[in-house]
Order: structure tokens, then sequence, then C-alpha cells
């Protein structure tokens, strides 16, 4: 299946994201980014898929169309509003092969279990252990998966089964919202899972470390970083601008280790670098550097950082080495993703 693929361009999407009775969905995945995945899935005619993430419909509707009349989509989601909208727009089309149901899709949906393919439009803290007990042994699972507890870190991973044991088969450079236990609104912005600190006015602004574990209750050292970046005393604009974002989020995970830092200002702007409890440097998206002083050791690390990851040459998803590491963390067991340097080459 290609992009050009008739099943794809036969689902009209607009008619679920622009509905006229539904209006704008204003908060949702981009629609190149969905059928990516949808690709990757590799959706056979007669297969049964479970659909983490119900959104719009408008994913449902093509893995629905890939499934074909014998096969079957089980769309699950926390929220009963967009449950209820996409059951009604799929009826309105005649699209019977799908259902939609209010259930937290990191247990999966054990009732219609198992399946021959998962999609997941939602980024969970891991790979969860329901997914694949549910997986069929020629199973496929696309999620996004975080390579660092902190935000907005994370690649599109396609998942097989080796031996009952999932395997990664490929990795993309991608991203989708975090997963939540509640339905959140729309409007939120800060993330609902491995912020350290975070202000609210005027403007929203956070940051994650990575070092959450060597600062104090209070969050002292967290606190003190945002509070750096937010009042930089040296500003700089990086000379080999513009940044692959995607490439350097992923290198900056390996680069950084727990001295890594990603923050979002209060203009919107994300930057990644280097921060401790006392010092902070970061890249921003468009290129500027900001740092607490033009002498700082977070910004010295940043600019090596930096240096390391143009010498890679900027790598794409294919460079980075990757594995499943199990963790049994009560609250959701499965595997965490983590990434090397260079070993998929």
């Amino acid at each position: 299946m290609t992009a050009a693929d008739p099943l794809l361009s036969s689902v009209p999407e607009p008619y679920y994201v622009h509905n006229e009775d539904r209006g704008e969905t204003l908060h949702r995945s981009a629609p190149e980014a969905i059928q990516r995945d949808v690709i990757a899935l590799q959706v056979r005619d007669g297969d049964h898929v479970l659909e983490i993430g119900t959104g719009t419909g408008y994913s449902g509707a093509l893995l629905a169309a890939r499934a074909g009349t014998s096969g079957r989509v089980t769309s699950v989601d926390i929220s009963d509003h967009l449950v209820a909208w996409a059951n009604r727009l799929h009826g309105q089309r005649g699209v019977t092969t799908i259902t939609c149901h209010l259930a937290d899709g990191m247990n999966g949906y054990p009732p219609h279990a198992p399946y021959q393919r998962i999609a997941a439009w939602c980024t969970p803290p891991r790979l969860p252990q329901a997914w694949v007990d549910q997986l069929t042994p020629d199973g496929r699972i696309v999620a996004c998966l975080p390579i660092a507890a902190q935000p907005s870190t994370t690649l599109i991973a396609t998942i097989t089964l080796a031996a009952g044991q999932p395997r990664i088969e490929t990795v993309t450079f991608g991203g989708y919202a975090q997963s939540t236990a509640t339905a959140v609104d729309d409007a939120l912005t800060i993330p609902g899972r491995w912020v350290d600190h975070h202000v609210d006015q005027p403007h929203p602004a956070w940051i994650s470390i990575g070092w959450r574990d060597h600062d104090d209750p209070q969050h002292t050292g967290a606190r003190t970083a945002l509070h750096l970046l937010l009042n930089p005393s040296h500003t700089d604009t990086y000379h080999r601008a513009p940044l692959d974002w995607l490439s350097w989020t992923a290198y900056s995970v390996i680069a950084g280790g727990p001295q890594r830092s990603i923050t979002a200002l209060r203009d919107g702007r994300r930057g990644i670098g280097h921060t401790t409890a006392t010092t902070a440097a970061v890249i921003l998206t468009d290129g500027t550097i900001l740092a607490n002083t033009a002498t700082s050791p977070s910004l010295t690390a940043l600019q090596t950082w930096l240096h390391h990851w143009e010498q890679a040459g900027r790598p794409g998803a294919a460079w980075f080495g990757t594995s499943l590491v199990p963790n049994d963390e009560d609250d959701l067991p499965g595997w965490d993703l983590r990434i090397t340097a260079g070993a998929r080459q």
C-alpha cells in the first residue's frame, strides 16, 4: 500500500475533521502522519484491528477501508464525546465494520481480542504488556513510544513478535500527544507526564529535566533552570540553522543523557539542552540559543552535543540502534524503548 493507494483516498478526511454538523476539530493529528502509520501497519483484507485513540474517526475509517468488508476495527478512546461522534459519523457513511468504545486504551480491549494489527495515536509511557498479550503471533503494532522520560521525545515504532516477544522492525521520526487516564481539555498546554516545573502566568511555560531523581522534593533545581531560561543573560544564533529538529531531538537523548532537558517557553517555542541546579542552556527550534551566561558550563556542554550531532551527519531515524527493555512497573508493565548511536547503519 502506498500513499496514493485508492483505499486511502477513498476516505473523505474533511468529512471527519471539518464536519458541518460537528464543527472543525482543532486539535488533531496531521493526516499525513496518520496515513504514514496506516501504511506501516500493513493492514490486510480481513484483519481484526485495534485502534488506540478514536480521535476524529478519520484514522479508524482508513483502517476499516484497508481491512475490507471481512475485517473488523475496534476503536477505543477515553473521551465519550469523541467516541459518540465517531460512531455517528461512521454510521452516516455506512461504515459498519468499525465500532468505537469508551475505554482506557492502555489496557487494550480484551472483549474483542486477539488482534492482527494494533495502531496507537497517542504516546503511552512505554509499550504496554496488554497490547502484546492481545496480539496474534503474526501481528503488528505501530505506536509512538518515548525514548526518554520526557515529553515530546519519541519515535514511531513498528513492532512485530518473535517467539512471543516484541521486537522493533523499524522506527521513524514523529510523535503524538501523551496518553492520559481521563479526557483532558483540548486547550491543555502543559503535558500531563514528566514535567518537573511549570508556570502559568503570564503565559504557560514548563521544563522537564533528565536529572529529576537528583533534584529535591520541592523541584528547586528544575524551578531555577526554568527561571534562567525565561530570563537568559546570553542569547546567540546557531551558525548552522535551520535545524533538523526531529534528528536533534533523538540525538540529544544519546548525547545528553541525564543532563538533557526539554522546555517550552512562554512564546510556545521548544528548546532542548543542558541544565543543572544552577546553570542552563538550550537551543530553540528556530536556532536561537539561550543560556544563563556566555561562560555557562551548560552552554559549553550544549555546544559539544551540537558538534557531535553535526559530525554524525544529523542522522536519520534508521541510524539509531533500538531495543525494547522490560519494565514491570505496577502502573503499566511493558517495555521501554531505548536507543543507541549508530547501530542500525
